[in-house]
Parts: C-alpha cells; sequence; structure tokens
C-alpha cells in the first residue's frame, strides 16, 4: 500500500505540473483527492491493515493529501498570476500623449540672432551685462547727453510711468549702469527689449529689440570702432560682404556714424532689391562717446575715450533671412517659425 501512495504521488505532481488549465486541474483534483478518487479508495482500504500498520499508512496518506493539495493550489495561483500579467497587457490603457505628435521645437529665428551675436562679440572680447527694462529718466535720457527738447523724449514717443519712470527706449542704459559701477578698461555688450511708441507697420513694432557695445580705455579712437565693425559684420555675414560709413548725428556720440552693410542679393553689384545701390538699408549707428557722458558717469574724460555702437537685432534678422515685414517675427505663425 505504502508503494501504491508513493506512485499515486509522483503521478499526481507530473500531472499537476503539466497542466495547462484551471478546469484540467480541477479535474485531477477531483480524479485524486475526491470522494471517488484514487487517494480515497486507497484510504477505505485500510481496514485490511493490522492495528500497527493502519497509524502508519494513515500518517503516509495524509502528507500525500497535504502534498498534492499544495502542489494544486500553487499551480491555481501561477494560473491567476499569468492571467492578471495578459490582461495587464491586453487591457493596457497609456494615458500620455502620443509620442508620435509631439514636434521638437527649435528657437525663434529672432533669438537665434541675438545668441549669435552675443556669442560673436563673446568671443571679441566683450562681456555680456544685463539691466532692466523699467528704466529711470535719469539714465535713459539725462546722462546720456539727450537734450530736454529731444523728440524722444515726447509723452507721444515714449512709454512713461510717471515723470521719472519709462520703459527704456534703448539698451544704453545699461552702459550707463556699467560706467558708474565699474572702472575703465571697460568692453561690454548688452541685448534685450526696448520699447517706443512706433505704429505698427513693417519695419516698425512698440517692442524691438537692441544689442549695444560699448568700449572705454586709454587711447581708444574711431579706427578701433571701424575696425570692430568690420571685424563683426565678416564674423557675422561672410568676408564677401562690405561696410560703408555715412556721418550721423547722436546726442551720446561725437563724431557718429551710421553703418551700411553691401546687399544680400547682389553682395554690392546692385539688383532690384537695392534699388541698384548695391547697398542694404543702414544696419548700425555708432560713434565716439560724448565727453559729457562720460564726465555724467564719473569717468575723466581727459584721460579716457571710448565708442559706442547700437544695432536693431530685429533688422539684422530681417536682413539675414531676407524678410521683408517686420510683424512675421512676432506673429507666431508656425508655417513661418518652421522655415528656421
Amino acid at each position: 500500500m505504502k508503494e501504491r501512495l508513493e506512485e499515486i504521488k509522483v503521478k499526481a505532481l507530473e500531472a499537476i505540473q503539466e497542466a495547462d488549465n484551471d478546469k484540467y486541474l480541477e479535474e485531477l483534483r477531483v480524479k485524486i483527492l475526491g470522494k471517488k478518487g484514487e487517494l480515497t479508495a486507497i484510504l477505505k482500504g485500510m481496514k485490511d491493515l493490522s492495528k500497527e500498520e493502519r497509524p502508519v499508512v494513515g500518517m503516509i496518506a495524509n502528507e500525500i493529501r497535504e502534498i498534492i493539495q499544495t502542489s494544486i493550489d500553487k499551480k491555481k495561483e501561477d494560473f491567476k498570476w499569468e492571467e492578471l500579467k495578459n490582461r495587464l497587457i491586453e487591457e493596457r490603457l497609456d494615458v500620455t500623449a502620443s509620442k508620435d505628435l509631439v514636434h521638437i521645437g527649435h528657437r525663434h529665428p529672432l533669438n537665434q540672432t541675438m545668441n549669435e551675436l552675443e556669442d560673436l562679440f563673446r568671443h571679441m572680447g566683450f562681456s555680456i551685462v544685463d539691466g532692466p527694462e523699467i528704466e529711470t529718466v535719469l539714465n535713459n535720457f539725462d546722462k546720456l547727453n539727450s537734450p530736454k527738447n529731444h523728440p524722444s523724449r515726447d509723452m507721444s514717443d515714449t512709454f512713461y510711468f510717471d515723470e521719472s519712470t519709462l520703459l527704456r527706449t534703448h539698451t544704453s542704459p545699461v552702459q550707463v549702469r556699467v560706467m558708474e559701477n565699474q572702472k575703465p578698461p571697460i568692453r561690454m555688450v548688452s541685448a534685450g527689449r526696448t520699447f517706443r511708441f512706433d505704429e505698427v507697420d513693417a519695419t516698425h513694432s512698440p517692442m524691438f529689440h537692441q544689442i549695444e557695445g560699448l568700449v572705454i580705455g586709454e587711447n581708444v579712437s574711431m579706427a578701433n570702432l571701424i575696425d570692430t565693425i568690420n571685424a563683426f559684420i565678416k564674423n557675422l555675414f561672410g568676408e564677401e560682404f562690405s561696410t560703408r560709413y555715412r556721418p550721423h548725428y547722436f546726442p551720446f556720440t561725437e563724431p557718429s556714424i551710421e553703418v551700411d552693410v553691401s546687399c544680400f542679393a547682389c553682395k554690392g553689384k546692385g539688383c532690384d532689391i537695392c534699388n541698384h545701390t548695391g547697398w542694404s538699408m543702414e544696419l548700425l549707428g555708432g560713434g565716439m562717446v560724448h565727453p559729457q557722458v562720460l564726465e555724467n558717469c564719473g569717468i575723466d574724460s581727459e584721460k579716457y575715450t571710448g565708442f559706442a555702437f547700437g544695432m536693431g537685432v530685429d533688422r539684422i534678422t530681417m536682413v539675414k533671412y531676407g524678410l521683408d515685414d517686420i510683424r512675421l517675427i512676432y506673429d507666431n505663425d508656425k508655417r513661418f517659425l518652421q522655415q528656421f
């Protein structure tokens, strides 16, 4: 009888291991452990055993029953976990955004140009300085030698908060702050937003971007300014581009100049775009820092000289990418922006 019990255990465990579904497993349990099962039938035959054999065989039978039942329970648990895993895969709901709908963007052409300009001047030895967009009239006009009757100071041309505070009309106040807080030599550029009360059209916007540079030191001359601008133009646009200098007037520089660059379409040969002049629109202005500006900022104008220059980043962006309307830069039209 012991041999028969052992044989039932071995066959049962093999059958349980090979079972592949719950229904077959339940049929196996009934076949072995049920009321009419194989193990139950053997236990009913224990009445024919001697008193000494009965408890021994009974103990072995109970151990085998427990082993088989435990094996069946474990197999059922395995089936449950397998079913759960399959359901999690089949019924999985992805609540995240589809990766196919995510479009990687890039920098706006205006920001690309501004970063390129800052990097270019940084490699030329200039430091990059930032300043506030809300400025004092003192820094924005007075210390820059702007006369009281200058048109830019009119209420119709500038955004005033009150009599002494305004939205800066250029980035030059940053130069004032640097000159007041740093002893020469100075070599810096500052880029950022500026504001003027302009009507919106193809070439004007009430908000635009400027980058301005300042160099202060001993024996700084107009030749240094021209050489700096020439190096800047050729590094930004290419060696084939030329510059043209014209006299101008700015209250904060004396003498003052405006700078043209050769036409981007014909490279100076003359075409319909440049009206056959070979030159594009005026690109930047500059000049030698007015001695009064130096004195206003606490710098000895007898010992130090300097030059300053400034340009519209929007205008450079338009020239660089061949744009004919500044409004394209601010419309946020993806069809336009995706071209860059």
